[in-house]
């Protein structure tokens, strides 16, 4: 039976209820196609570090699995929502920062991220419903912190969207066919959105990218040597780029898990709150806990630490179709795929402009969700400096000249430039001191319809 259409519930299949096998896969695919990052970091990465084509598609291999992996314990293992999780775009900038540092290289950088994450895993054990991460479960309570972290997550993650989209000169397509190709694919996952009926909701994404991408290869040939060149299947490897730990590394990969554990706890509240549940510190602090366990699993084989994937959770909002088995089919693909090399070249074929119009919207509908989360909040000066300082802080960083950057150290530099770290952190801050007597009275968030 369908979920109740009430002001908390706004999934016409609820989060416990199972589906056909065929519609599981149907999303599960379309959660696949949505995942921009995916096909985006890993060649970003390989490409930067010159890398050859076999290890790239290794990079991919890994990301995959390990995204999968972390997906199926947040579906129906630990925290048991309809999450899916994919790279983080912060742990992405600290692997090419920390990988060009003379004094780096990609395999201190794995090893200080494998060793900050098993730290980051121990303060997230979850012991009798109790841990560390737990602690800040009480701060997210407040819809002021809960939405800012969202909105600060999509400012930060934002550059793989609209810039990916119009592209540079070296796009192929550049500028009509790629921009109109993407225009397309926003045109008409709008329109299904609007328009089209349940069932075709639940293939928008799929629909529009199908229709993005025939108009992109009407103009554009898409080749496809690298899946005929590509080798069959990819076995995991520990540290495949070496491994050494520096405490100044160790620290900056730290400092870029932990606002997405954060982050991730207010997704948490979105998705559960579109369903009608309530979450309790100790069922959040599982879910921190399986983000923990993929990012060890990232700096052991070589992958990326995960994040709750917004664009998935704009995916559930148009789809409404809020059931956890569908999010777990999509980690089952995704390991599948990740073990399939060809496969996964394949899928990367589906132009950059294409995935990162469709983003555009699918980032778009949880920034606004994030700003909805913040007109719940009774505004005073206490609040109105909390909020406007941490905004400011963490978007200003972005703009902050390189010259002047390049001459910071390596920690501040990273902070300035991870709008979750800085406006994070500090929004957190400044709520203990200026409303810490608030805690106790803040209502858990929720979204409504």
């Amino acid at each position: 039976m369908a979920a109740p259409d009430t002001a908390d519930n706004v999934f016409d299949v609820g989060i416990d209820e199972k589906l056909p096998f065929g519609q599981l896969l149907m999303l599960g695919l379309q959660n696949v196609f949505g995942m921009t990052g995916m096909f985006v970091f890993p060649g970003l990465l390989g490409r930067a570090f010159g890398l050859p084509v076999d290890q790239i598609a290794y990079l991919y291999g890994v990301t995959f699995m390990v995204c999968g992996l972390t997906t199926m314990l947040q579906s129906v293992g630990l925290l048991r929502l309809p999450i899916t999780q994919g790279p983080y775009a912060g742990n992405f900038a600290a692997l090419l920062v920390v990988g060009h540092l003379p004094d780096g290289g990609l395999g201190a950088a794995y090893g200080s991220l494998f060793v900050a994450a098993l730290i980051w895993c121990l303060m997230s054990v979850p012991i009798r419903g109790f841990s560390v991460v737990g602690l800040f479960a009480r701060y997210l309570r407040s819809p002021v912190i809960s939405g800012m972290i969202v909105v600060l997550t999509m400012i930060q993650i934002s550059s793989v969207a609209l810039p990916n989209w119009i592209g540079t000169r070296a796009t192929p397509g550049f500028p009509l066919i790629s921009f109109g190709a993407g225009l397309v694919t926003l045109v008409v996952l709008v329109a299904i959105m609007v328009k089209g009926n349940p069932m075709v909701r639940r293939a928008a994404v799929l629909i529009a990218l199908a229709a993005g991408t025939a108009c992109f290869a009407f103009f554009q040939p898409i080749s496809f040597g690298a899946v005929l060149n590509a080798p069959w299947v990819v076995a995991p490897k520990f540290f495949p780029w070496g491994f050494a730990v520096k405490t100044d590394f160790v620290l900056v990969f730290l400092l870029t898990l932990i606002p997405a554990g954060m982050g991730s706890m207010a997704m948490y509240q979105i998705v559960s709150g579109w369903g009608g549940q309530r979450l309790t510190a100790g069922r959040m602090s599982e879910g921190v806990f399986a983000v923990a366990i993929g990012s060890v699993l990232a700096g052991l084989f070589g992958g990326f630490s995960t994040l709750v994937y917004p664009d998935n959770i704009g995916l559930l909002r148009s789809t409404r179709v809020g059931s956890r088995f569908a999010t777990a089919m999509t980690g089952g693909l995704l390991i599948i795929l990740g073990a399939s090399v060809k496969f996964d070249m394949l899928l990367v074929l589906v132009p950059a402009p294409v995935l990162s119009a469709a983003a555009t919207l699918l980032f778009g509908i949880v920034f606004m969700h994030g700003i909805h989360m913040l007109a719940k909040v009774e505004w005073d000066d206490r609040l109105l400096i909390t909020a406007g300082l941490s905004v400011l802080v963490g978007l200003g960083g972005l703009f902050v000249a390189p010259e002047t950057l390049a001459g910071m150290p390596l920690l501040v530099r990273l902070v300035l430039q991870q709008p979750v770290i800085s406006g994070g952190v500090l929004v957190v801050v400044l709520h203990s001191i200026l409303c810490g007597d608030r805690l106790e009275k803040a209502p858990v968030v929720t979204v409504e319809a």
